[in-house]
């Protein structure tokens, strides 16, 4: 694949172990952090461990500016700061994939428990707040960032996908299948983030009382 994907927070937990999978599927990947020092010190990480996979480190506006597709793997108490300095560097055509999730802990609170969003989802909200002509899609929030971590781990899951529009939808699943192990499952319009993003917390309960790393999979597909 030549196209590159920009993962914007991918010094984060999640955001790494994406760049990590897909970069080990020879997906080019530009990191984007607020700090560019971050971003460049996430790539050389990212470099010592997929050997001559395609990694760079940029201050986020301008690794969004290098890239179709960019995903959104930040706190949720970040989300609404990065999307408004965000707007300028995103243009049209741009599919931007949120995987933010509005837990309570963004404010002190326990994270088996969600926030209430005026909008309806993280999702909702970084639709509102994206340029026209920036579509956004819902996704990751079930796969397990430590597992996406470790490259010897074996996945085997789904990853729930939402948003309005199919031909978004199926450009993200052909870079979730570069994944091996990850299913992409279309999981209807952007509005079913307000269920799929709930899901995280439930899965972080079922993690901490059986002590696994859980995920999801859809049966009968």
């Amino acid at each position: 694949m030549k196209d590159p994907v920009c993962i914007v927070g991918g010094t984060g937990a999640l955001g790494f172990g994406l760049a990590l999978r897909l970069g080990n599927a020879g997906v080019p990947i530009v990191i984007g952090s607020r700090d560019p020092g971050r971003a460049q010190e996430a790539a050389a990480r990212a470099v010592a461990q997929v050997p001559g996979a395609a990694f760079d480190g940029l201050e986020n506006a301008q690794a969004v500016r290098k890239a179709e597709v960019v995903i959104l793997s930040v706190p949720f108490r970040n989300q609404s700061e990065t999307m408004t300095n965000l707007k300028s560097a995103l243009t049209p055509g741009q599919v931007l994939v949120d995987a933010t999730v509005p837990l309570a802990a963004a404010i002190s609170g326990k994270a088996t428990r969600t926030l209430g969003v005026w909008q309806g989802s993280a999702a909702e909200q970084a639709q509102e707040m994206a340029p026209d002509g920036v579509w956004v899609i819902s996704a990751f929030h079930t796969v397990s960032a430590t597992l996406l971590s470790d490259l010897d781990h074996k996945l085997d899951e789904d990853v729930l996908i939402c948003g309005d529009r199919r031909e978004d939808k199926d450009r993200l699943a052909e870079i979730v299948k570069r994944i091996s192990g990850l299913r992409p499952v279309d999981c209807g319009p952007l509005e079913m983030a307000r269920i799929v993003e709930q899901l995280t917390a439930l899965i972080i309960s079922i993690n901490v009382r059986n002590k696994v790393r859980a995920g999801i999979k859809i049966t009968g597909l």
